[in-house]
């Protein structure tokens, strides 16, 4: 499954950046995240509990961050095993594009799953990860709003 997008975010590029890589506001954002911590600057442990039409796991993972050009672009991987449900793992390399007082966020991202949720079938799990990618970016955009008016 790829997906490639594009948000624009109201917000300074140097912000956003910060926000990227900030565990507590991507704690936040991430649909289902139940923790989320940082192990060294590259790399996070994480903890997830989704619903993907009749399967409900939770994910224990890991995320990488690598090809690190700050505060411009990176790319994000992870791989998560959710016990009977199957697995999940992906990526997706990530560009900030300052815009005046605004930045640009393209995505590019890819994953792959494995047994019950693959069984599912790809429409539904394509459109389940369309969901949580707009409610990532409509949190991660009310987060980083938030916390420059704070």
């Amino acid at each position: 499954m790829d997906m490639t997008g594009e948000e624009r975010i109201a917000a300074p590029r140097d912000a956003v950046w910060a926000a990227l890589n900030d565990p507590d506001i991507l704690k936040q954002c991430i649909p289902g995240c139940q923790s989320l911590e940082r192990i060294s600057p590259t790399q996070l442990t994480a903890t997830v509990k989704l619903k993907i039409g009749p399967v409900s796991a939770s994910f224990n993972g890991d995320v990488t961050l690598s090809n690190i050009n700050a505060p411009e672009s990176y790319t994000i991987s992870g791989e998560g095993k959710g016990g009977i449900a199957g697995f999940a793992k992906g990526g997706a390399d990530v560009v900030l594009k300052a815009d005046g007082d605004e930045t640009i966020l393209q995505y590019q991202a890819r994953a792959q799953v494995g047994g019950k949720i693959a069984q599912l079938g790809s429409r539904l799990v394509d459109s389940s990860a369309k969901k949580l990618a707009q409610q990532f970016f409509a949190d991660f955009t009310a987060a980083i709003n938030g916390q420059d008016s704070a």
